[in-house]
């Protein structure tokens, strides 16, 4: 009895601890006119999972952030919005490619349920997927937040209801916002400004080259087709019967119809999933349910997404069959005009319509299918303010209703900017076959995050939506789908025409097709952390966002915890000392291993996939991981290859392969930690670099021929490889893994 009551005492100390810091991150996140800076390095707008992961990175480097967000929530299409079921579709302990901001969000909430013994493999009637309650995701991210605020050294704030309504520059720069906020107005000055809102619109006032649609400035075609959007809601089981105040007596105008598009996908005589696409519809409740399931902390048992669990899932998400325009379309066609972008009266009109079209599904569960479910009373609860103004003249009843549902529809197609380059479909299946020939990489050097997702457009995918300039169709869909995980460069971050102005979440220099498959929360954590990065190091350093080298942002990355290549070593695991360096030499295609993959990492993205390996009881398995070589010696000649390499890359003048004539003598011997450091200065140009000291590595008095060369590079971190040691043995030959190292921190630091 004493280790249960110990238990239980313990789970009062971690709840009430959770509360106090929603309750301290909520409050410190509310609009205070007193609080407000003048100026703030980084602006950004935009409060969902890009631009909160934008402003967790840029305030932990040390930046002083300002969020601005539309909405009354933080977290975007996985809170905001309630599309809490991530679409990885893979079990998170076994991935070999969720990490930084993401990972640390979703072990935040993986330690809340297990504590709660619940699985968060609820949805997609997949029990290794991942799904939480939006209230608790929220939670994550304000604790993140916090966390944050406590331990930075500078402001990080977010205004709430509060929206960019112009964009300050001097010429074609960046130099601030005016920002309106329930209580004020004011012009707030900045060096970044980061679009990460939900439809590009800061993209369009701050005068930036952008697409929308198919079309792009200064031609943007307003009838173009985008994706539908989805007003979601999350609802529950209520065992004795939903509650009065949410079981609405009459239906909405338009009733009639919505019920016909309703019948075709859920019935009560439906069919059970049987794991095959397409899905046979209607579905019966339960399986509708497994679709989008989710842990129900209301609730003292749990349950997964196996079979068997169906009929006992009491929680899920409204996010099927309930897209707009969906089945009747948009003038007879499936997608949205790309006015809903471009004017704001219209996004008005159709955003009142998709939510009343989500109404219309609750009343059908009710009173059609006779269940007792209605939206979860413990997920919203929208104050007058709060409530969206797509529903502020519904009947008093329906407003009930919405003041429990998310805030802001899912919004999955917005407008994207357009940067020097363009990162297409063609491009990310390309990248995802990298190795699978055993050696052939196509990684990008400029890689800033992973994803893995089909080219998903819901509407708007016929041969007339398409970029045909991107060499992009209808059946584009199928032959360019990613076949594995892929990678997103730095480069489809930087706006073409405006400095200092960088995109985030779904607004990135992308084509529509590409963008099917950039949409989604976990990939869109993902490069928002890396705009934090790139807008931290522009603000930081004074320098233009153009001007920031990719391996400045990708080590502070990868020191963040992010994985950033698809090649993986059996001898170089997460969490070795020189695994950043070796995801380095990956990129940059430097060091090559002594063995590359045979495979790509199994770690299942594509649902069709999954249930097909299920279904034949069988699991991809092979070589997925290659061989390094940490620990062999490096030769003379092999590490002149890749420093002429390096010195061509970075553009440096001819006169290093000059300095570099020494190491063409015996090429096939080992060089020594001497010559390593001397054809590192030679070939950085380090003689010229007086940089503050960045690393407290010394050594005991040097007295050698390359002495000079050690004491150049110790300050600025190159030698931190030999942390620990008091002497410098000059003598002693270096190994791969030195190798790697100091050359990625010499990448870091070079001009």
């Amino acid at each position: 009895m004493r280790g249960i009551d110990l238990k239980f005492k313990i789970l009062v100390l971690i709840i009430i601890f959770n509360l106090f810091n929603l309750k301290f991150a909520e409050a410190a996140a509310k609009n205070t006119k007193q609080r407000v800076r003048d100026s703030y390095d980084i602006v950004i707008a935009g409060a969902g999972m890009g631009g909160i992961s934008a402003g967790l990175q840029a305030a932990r480097m040390g930046a002083s952030v300002l969020i601005i967000e539309p909405s009354s929530w933080i977290g975007g299409q996985a809170c905001a919005a309630g599309v809490s079921t991530m679409d990885t579709f893979t079990d998170f302990s076994k991935s070999g490619f969720h990490s930084g901001l993401y990972a640390e969000f979703i072990n935040n909430m993986r330690g809340y349920y297990d504590m709660r013994s619940k699985s968060m493999g609820t949805c997609y009637w997949y029990s290794g997927s991942i799904a939480f309650e939006p209230h608790i995701g929220r939670e994550a991210l304000l604790n993140l937040v916090n966390d944050a605020r406590r331990k930075g050294k500078n402001a990080f704030d977010i205004f709430l209801l509060s929206n960019i309504i112009k964009v300050n520059k001097n010429n074609n720069k960046i130099t601030g916002v005016v920002i309106k906020t329930p209580g004020f107005t004011r012009s707030i000055a900045c060096k970044v400004l980061i679009d990460a809102g939900e439809y590009g619109d800061v993209l369009s006032l701050a005068g930036a080259a952008y697409r929308a649609g198919n079309s792009e400035t200064p031609f943007i075609n307003d009838k173009a087709l985008i994706q539908e959007i989805t007003w979601a809601a999350v609802i529950r089981k209520y065992p004795a019967g939903v509650p009065d105040n949410l079981r609405p007596k009459s239906p909405l105008p338009g009733y009639d119809l919505a019920k016909r598009n309703y019948e075709t996908f859920v019935a009560k005589d439906g069919n059970n999933f049987k794991f095959k696409f397409p899905v046979e519809t209607p579905l019966n409740f339960a399986s509708h349910n497994a679709y989008r399931g989710l842990p129900d902390s209301s609730t003292p048992w749990s349950y997964d997404a196996s079979k068997s669990n169906w009929q006992y899932i009491t929680k899920t998400v409204l996010n099927w069959g309930n897209d707009y325009p969906g089945t009747y379309g948009w003038e007879g066609r499936r997608g949205l005009p790309v006015s809903y972008l471009e004017n704001l009266d219209l996004r008005a009109k159709i955003e009142r319509d998709a939510l009343i079209k989500t109404l219309h599904f609750i009343y059908y569960i009710q009173n059609e299918l006779g269940e007792d479910w209605s939206v979860a009373d413990d997920e919203y609860n929208l104050s007058n303010r709060e409530l969206p103004a797509a529903a502020r003249d519904l009947p008093p009843e329906w407003q009930e209703i919405v003041r429990h549902m998310p805030p802001i529809p899912y919004v999955r197609e917005s407008r994207r900017i357009v940067g020097n380059y363009t990162l297409t479909s063609g491009e990310l299946l390309q990248n995802s076959l990298s190795y699978r020939d055993g050696h052939t990489s196509n990684e990008f050097y400029d890689a800033i995050a992973i994803g893995g997702y089909v080219l998903d457009l819901h509407g708007a995918n016929t041969d007339g939506d398409m970029e045909w300039n991107f060499d992009e169709r209808s059946a584009s869909q199928q032959f360019n789908k990613p076949r594995g995980h892929f990678q997103v460069p730095l480069r489809a971050l930087i706006s073409k025409n405006i400095d200092g102005l960088i995109a985030a979440e779904k607004n990135l220099s992308m084509s529509r097709l590409s963008a099917g498959a950039l949409r989604l929360q976990p990939i869109c954590m993902m490069t928002g952390q890396a705009a934090g990065a790139l807008a931290a190091l522009s603000a930081l350093k004074n320098k233009s966002v153009k001007d920031i080298k990719a391996i400045e942002v990708q080590w502070e990355l990868l020191n963040s915890g992010v994985i950033l290549s698809l090649c993986k070593y059996s001898d170089v695991p997460q969490g070795h000392k020189f695994h950043n360096a070796i995801e380095i030499m990956n990129l940059y295609g430097l060091i090559a291993p002594q063995e590359y993959p045979r495979q790509a990492v199994y770690d299942a993205y594509d649902m069709e996939l999954i249930y097909a390996q299920a279904g034949a009881g069988k699991v991809m398995k092979g070589k997925d991981t290659g061989y390094f070589g940490l620990d062999d010696l490096i030769t003379r000649g092999e590490t002149l290859r890749v420093l002429e390499k390096i010195s061509s890359f970075y553009g440096f003048n001819n006169n290093n392969n000059t300095k570099l004539k020494e190491l063409r003598e015996r090429p096939d011997t080992f060089i020594t930690r001497g010559d390593f450091a001397k054809a590192l200065c030679n070939a950085f140009n380090f003689d010229d670099v007086k940089a503050k000291a960045k690393s407290k590595v010394k050594f005991d008095t040097l007295k050698h021929r390359h002495a000079e060369y050690v004491e150049k590079l110790a300050p600025l971190g190159v030698l931190d490889v030999y942390r620990g040691e008091r002497e410098f043995k000059f003598g002693r030959p270096v190994t791969r893994g030195e190798a790697a190292d100091m050359l990625a921190r010499a990448m870091a630091q070079a001009k």
